[in-house]
């Protein structure tokens, strides 16, 4: 089955992910996951505390301001890319990264920006997400 979450699916995902952990309750895997992702970003603990609030904020990168929800998200992917090593070879580029960085969390970073440009390039192309693309930019990092 093909998880494809709507915005308010994904944002609400997040945020009853971050009230399970604040509050003790027990966590599925990939919402613990996500809990584990919040707390390496203490940066966005207001965003996750009050989702009445950020719910249906638009953010812009033009005026400067990361999507804090679209930034977890990113972290999801790249963590299930990493363990099923889809698209192959990338569980390697993480390796690699993580020793470049001695973070795997700053490794993940670099990542998001190159799977940021192989959706990008797809937007701008109107074609579907190119994992040579993503590849070749890791290679390059």
């Amino acid at each position: 089955m093909f998880f494809n979450p709507s915005r308010d699916e994904a944002r609400n995902f997040l945020f009853e992910s971050w009230r399970k952990r604040r509050s003790a309750e027990i966590l599925m895997p990939l919402e613990d996951l996500a809990a584990q992702l919040i707390e390496k970003h203490p940066e966005y603990f207001s965003f996750f505390e009050d989702p009445e609030k950020y719910l249906d904020r638009d953010y812009s990168p033009e005026q400067g301001e990361a999507n804090p929800f679209l930034h977890l998200m990113m972290h999801l992917t790249i963590e299930e890319q990493i363990s099923i090593d889809q698209p192959p070879g990338i569980r390697a580029h993480f390796v690699r990264l993580t020793r470049q960085f001695e973070s795997e969390h700053d490794a993940q970073h670099r990542m998001m920006e190159c799977l940021s440009e192989m959706i990008w390039q797809a937007q701008r192309n109107k074609t579907q997400p190119d994992a040579a693309v993503y590849l070749e930019c890791l290679s390059d990092s």
